[in-house]
């Protein structure tokens, strides 16, 4: 059996994650109670052909605070017998997720006549901070489509085959603000800039004038090759703690050129040594919200 439990912030794309599961065949409960998680499980253990079975439970900040604190532990002894249960969590800059509520005109559900909406993002964040520290992935959605966002869950978590762990190499721009789902975080701005070159300006780091630029420079081979050994190092000891997910982010100024460039490369090494490695590119991809 395979247990998926979903949750995160109101509107930060929980419910995307959930409905993508439920296309790719897992029987989805939204809003479940915690207290009723092990009353799922043990139905899904009497039907049978538990090999089989794919589940995954909605889980938000309509629980009492008091049983949410408690989904790491029970999380804890579902991994401790025969099920393959993960957690995962979605969230977003509070800036996006206001944008987002007046957009679509929705109620947040911790809301109410004495409750603004500001506020009631700030109490979502204290309640599910328990569920957060006990994710095993972590998922800013706060520059990211629906459509990006179910090619994740996609990608990343169904596609992940068990007991092996996922890694995503992700580029970013500083000026744009640290993805607030890295593992790693490696600042590559030391190296020369592309951006300086009138005819690398408007390329980016897939594009053979650039790559040839980068890799004529001494420093930016050293600087892979650094960040290489550190990862290959290390990343046996996550895989040892049973870590199934971790997000390595390079960021350069803009995130155009050379962190771009130093993920396809990390990306291509670790692939020879690991089954699921993706890569994203921050300002490379387009623009949208995941409501």
């Amino acid at each position: 059996m395979r247990l998926i439990i979903v949750s995160g912030l109101s509107g930060s794309g929980k419910s995307v994650a959930l409905n993508m599961l439920e296309d790719l065949g897992y029987y989805c409960i939204d809003n479940l109670p915690v207290k009723l998680v092990d009353n799922v499980v043990a139905s899904a253990r009497e039907s049978g052909n538990q090999q089989d079975q794919k589940i995954s439970i909605g889980i938000d900040a309509r629980n009492r605070a008091e049983d949410l604190a408690e989904l790491p532990e029970l999380i804890g002894e579902l991994k401790n017998s025969d099920i393959a249960c993960e957690l995962i969590f979605t969230h977003a800059d509070d800036g996006v997720l206001l944008k987002r509520y007046s957009e679509t005109r929705r109620r947040h559900p911790l809301s109410d006549d004495m409750t603004g909406l500001r506020e009631a993002i700030r109490r979502e964040r204290k309640i599910l901070a328990p569920v957060r520290n006990a994710a095993d992935l972590v998922l800013d959605t706060s520059r990211t489509s629906v459509h990006q966002l179910r090619e994740i869950v996609c990608q990343r978590v169904d596609q992940r085959a068990a007991g092996r762990m996922s890694l995503l190499f992700q580029s970013f721009g500083y000026k744009h603000g640290i993805p607030g789902d890295a593992d790693f975080v490696f600042d590559v701005r030391c190296l020369p800039n592309p951006h300086w070159e009138p005819a690398l300006r408007e390329l980016t780091g897939l594009e053979p004038g650039v790559i040839e630029f980068l890799e004529a420079q001494e420093s930016v081979g050293r600087m892979l090759d650094e960040i290489d050994g550190l990862l290959q190092n290390w990343l046996p000891e996550f895989v040892r703690e049973n870590r199934n997910y971790l997000t390595i982010a390079i960021g350069c100024t803009g995130g155009r050129h050379r962190s771009v460039y130093i993920c396809e490369k990390l990306a291509g090494r670790f692939s020879a040594r690991y089954q699921n490695v993706l890569t994203r590119h921050n300002e490379l991809a387009g623009d949208g919200a995941a409501a």
